[in-house]
C-alpha cells in the first residue's frame, strides 16, 4: 500500500467514529441510516457491518446514547462525544499547521 493510499483507509475506514460522530452532531439518526450517509457525505463507503460495531462502541463509551423509537434505534451524540470530537478536531488542526509551516 503506498503512504497516501494508507494515510487514507486511516483517516477514513479505521477511524469511522469521527464521520459518525460528525453526522450525529447535525441530526439524530437511526443506524441503518449512516453507512449511506457516511458515504454520501464523506466520499467512501464503510463496511456492511462496521458502522453498527463502531456505533454500539461508542454507545457502551459513553459517546452515544440512543432511544427506541417504536421497532428501531435513534442515535444521538452526547457531551461526552462531543467532546471527543473536539479532540480530534484540534489533533488534526494541529498536524495541518504544522505541515504548512513545512510546506
Amino acid at each position: 500500500m503506498l503512504p497516501f493510499e494508507h494515510l487514507q483507509k486511516t483517516n477514513t475506514k479505521d477511524n469511522l467514529w469521527i464521520y459518525i460522530l460528525l453526522i450525529l452532531c447535525k441530526k439524530d439518526v437511526y443506524g441503518w441510516e449512516l453507512p449511506a450517509m457516511i458515504e454520501a457525505e464523506y466520499d467512501f463507503k464503510p463496511g456492511k457491518i462496521t458502522p453498527y460495531r463502531v456505533l454500539y462502541r461508542l454507545e457502551a463509551d459513553g459517546f452515544v446514547e440512543s432511544k427506541a423509537d417504536q421497532r428501531r434505534r435513534v442515535y444521538k451524540i452526547t457531551k461526552k462525544g462531543i467532546e471527543e470530537l473536539q479532540k480530534a478536531q484540534n489533533f488534526y488542526q494541529g498536524i495541518l499547521s504544522k505541515m504548512d509551516q513545512n510546506g
